[in-house]
């Protein structure tokens, strides 16, 4: 089994570079089945669900290479090959396959996604889309079975402002005939970085970025080059890190503009933040103040940061409260915390954390992708060693995380050890 292993205490100096979204990449690459020859995307995160994704691809007879960075993908030879288990199971964007597909061949068969399990994020928003397009969707044994005469473009409302349905639903009907519109869509990011590649390949996309999304059906779209925009995930999870142990941190490759929220509430909390055009310098911090934190859909304060958010807390006098609004099974990491000596709780949807308190290193599990992040900063934290288990969840969306942490100063590295192993409990 592999592991990370942590001494804790070093303060973090230097710069570090954020890689492309990994949120991005997850439907950037399933995108490219659209096109009617190669697709170029530069950028993209030397992650574990891209090399899914590259895997998927060459099963439905893609021809594709990866490497720096920079995965050319050759859609020209794709079939409708049904994909009801295996590689589709290990990551839970798998699901844009149905929307990609779906708009290229009028036909899919997909497996229930996998993924972080972060109780119900049910796919029945992106199944109405589809459905509303013209498609009859069924679940049969596990997998997903879509099929369509073909796709006629309608008016779709999400009950949910749903990243995943949003950009879904957009891959389906850029090929569909006549206009789509989209309504409460999803505002974060990433679906702009979609929209600019459908819109480099082809396709006719008014709106992206808002909560009404207009697209226009095209018979065809044609291959392109595309960069993927900068992870706002990661660059959030360095900033935290930067204020919990930094002395001196410059964070690169950054836009700081999709890091309002976070930055907002770091300030909030007595970090001393300089933005630049494309960085984000963090001198050391030395007292933090405590705060709330309640996590909303973009622009408001992501998900996917209140984890490791929430390991700072640790550090700041006083109560802090973090409310999680989106998943609410967010909080399997306070357990692991709490090991590590931190004094936190958790009431319904909300973690109470007191601080500050001085974390000891243990062995902990990451139960998934950014209660793993979380933990290897209360690893670099702690006093002593930390041992972080089921590493595969981390390197599922963070790219050469050891490398970066250690070219800054962290101790910590990564270490194969005998499964027999017993977690303290």
């Amino acid at each position: 089994m592999d592991v990370y292993k942590i001494i804790g205490g070093n303060r973090l100096k230097g710069t570090v570079k954020v890689s492309g979204a990994k949120n991005s990449a997850v439907a950037l690459i399933p995108a490219s089945i659209l096109a009617n020859s190669s697709v170029t995307i530069g950028g993209i995160p030397e992650i574990s669900d891209a090399w899914t994704l590259k895997a998927l691809m060459e099963e439905i007879g893609g021809e594709v290479t990866f490497k720096d960075g920079q995965m050319v993908i050759d859609p020209s030879n794709m079939q409708a090959i049904p994909l009801p288990n295996g590689n589709v199971k290990k990551l839970r964007a798998s699901y844009y396959l149905m929307g990609a597909m779906l708009g290229r061949f009028k036909k899919a068969v997909i497996g229930l996604p996998g993924g972080c399990f972060l109780g119900p994020r049910p796919i029945d928003q992106h199944i109405k889309g589809f459905e509303a397009l013209g498609a009859k969707v069924t679940n049969e044994h596990g997998a997903i079975y879509l099929r369509a005469d073909e796709l006629i473009g309608a008016k779709i409302y999400l009950d949910v402002a749903s990243v995943g349905a949003t950009i879904n639903i957009m891959l389906a009907a850029v090929r569909a005939k006549g206009r789509t519109v989209i309504e409460n869509a999803a505002k974060e990011p990433e679906i702009i970085d979609v929209a600019t590649l459908l819109t480099n390949m082809g396709a006719n996309i008014k709106g992206a970025g808002t909560s009404v999304i207009r697209i226009d059906g095209v018979d065809e779209l044609h291959g392109t080059k595309h960069t993927i925009i900068p992870d706002r995930i990661e660059a959030a999870t360095f900033m935290i890190m930067a204020a919990a142990i930094g002395d001196g941190v410059t964070i690169d490759n950054i836009i700081p503009l999709h890091l309002e929220a976070i930055t907002a509430k770091l300030r909030e909390m007595g970090v001393k933040i300089e933005e630049r055009e494309e960085s984000i310098f963090i001198p050391r911090s030395d007292v933090l103040s405590s705060v709330d934190v309640k996590t909303l859909v973009y622009p408001g304060f992501p998900t996917d940061v209140q984890q490791p958010l929430s390991v700072l807390m640790t550090q700041a006098v006083g109560a802090s409260k973090v409310t999680d609004t989106i998943y609410s099974a967010r909080f399997k990491h306070i357990d692991e915390l709490r090991r590590m000596n931190a004094n936190a709780r958790v009431e319904g949807n909300t973690a109470i954390i007191q601080g500050p308190t001085k974390l000891h290193g243990s062995k902990v599990t990451a139960t998934d992708l950014r209660a793993g992040a979380a933990l290897v900063l209360a690893g670099l934290l702690a006093e002593g060693e930390t041992e972080i288990q089921e590493i595969y969840h981390i390197e599922r969306g963070y790219s050469s995380l050891i490398q970066k942490l250690c070219a800054i100063g962290a101790n910590i590295r990564r270490e194969t050890i005998a499964v027999s192993s017993k977690r303290a409990e």
